[in-house]
């Protein structure tokens, strides 16, 4: 599937900002089933620098800096992206056992089992702990599948959690979605990670886009489409396979990966610090993404 991504952020500020240092995580990345064609990045007001590098994780990172006094700032990120299928649900109930999974994981010395071990360690924003072990162990058996279990996994969180935009910030803490059975994407995605690296597995945290559909007849809004958050587990001998739990499926062609991380502090879309400004900015955010 080809796509064209189109993402603006705009801060409104109270008070003039005097200069201001940014760091984005907007550009697509190329992985085994997407490759980003095309990027192109618009700041307003210019920049006085900027720079494109990958950061630790081989994500596209794009720093800038402005150094004039400004009240108002709008970045826009076009890029287009040819996007693949990866795994079928009917191939998960055919693959490596949980079993043989913690064994190869333990054990093996190989370069690639090595580096997804980072991903079983506790992170800024993700802590394992034995609620979240008790929680995910109903949904593993050691002889089962991994892949298939992974899947229970994000069916329950799906079904036992409500999406729930106003339920939660950046900062809300695993306990308390939990208590609250309800957040939103990220929140679902630190869940189904927590409960993983609980369980021993490697997991990611994957940050992008998602296309939405309108209702048959109905044009497509313009910017009525999301950044999105879903994650991607390794399973020895099979790599990284991505799952959604905000939506108990398999992440596939329309899902667009931005960055991963060990979480949303390694892939936050755009942060930085300023100089002024005064309180309580305005944000405003539009994606669009739009079928080539």
């Amino acid at each position: 599937m080809k796509y064209r991504v189109k993402h603006i952020t705009e801060y409104l500020y109270s008070d003039s900002v005097s200069h201001c240092y940014n760091l984005a995580h907007m550009i697509p990345r190329t992985t085994r089933r997407q490759k980003c064609t095309r990027t192109d990045v618009q700041v307003s007001p210019s920049t006085s620098f900027a720079s494109k590098r990958e950061d630790y994780f081989g994500n596209m990172s794009y720093h800038f800096e402005i150094q004039r006094r400004h009240s108002e700032l709008e970045i826009t990120v076009t890029s287009d992206v040819d996007t693949k299928p990866q795994y079928s649900e009917p191939q998960l109930d055919f693959g490596m056992t949980v079993s043989d999974a913690r064994k190869l994981l333990a054990e093996s010395k190989g370069a690639e089992l090595l580096l997804a071990r980072e991903f079983s360690l506790t992170s800024p924003m993700v802590r394992a702990s034995d609620f979240l072990r008790e929680y995910a162990a109903a949904s593993f058996a050691e002889e089962r599948p991994l892949l298939s279990c992974v899947m229970d996994l994000t069916s329950r969180i799906y079904k036992e959690f409500k999406y729930c935009p106003e339920s939660t910030t950046v900062a809300t803490p695993l306990s308390e979605v939990m208590a609250n059975k309800r957040g939103v994407c990220q929140d679902f995605a630190h869940l189904q990670i927590g409960c993983l690296r609980a369980m021993g597995f490697p997991a990611k945290y994957v940050s992008g886009y998602i296309e939405t559909l309108p209702p048959p007849g109905q044009e497509k809004l313009v910017g009525a489409d999301a950044s999105h958050a879903w994650i991607s587990v390794f399973s020895p001998g099979e790599g990284w396979v991505e799952f959604d739990p905000t939506n108990n499926c398999l992440a596939g062609e329309q899902h667009i990966i931005t960055a991963w991380g060990r979480d949303y502090f390694d892939v936050t879309p755009l942060r930085g610090t300023i100089f002024g400004g005064g309180e309580n900015p305005v944000l405003n955010i539009s994606v669009d993404v739009a079928r080539v």
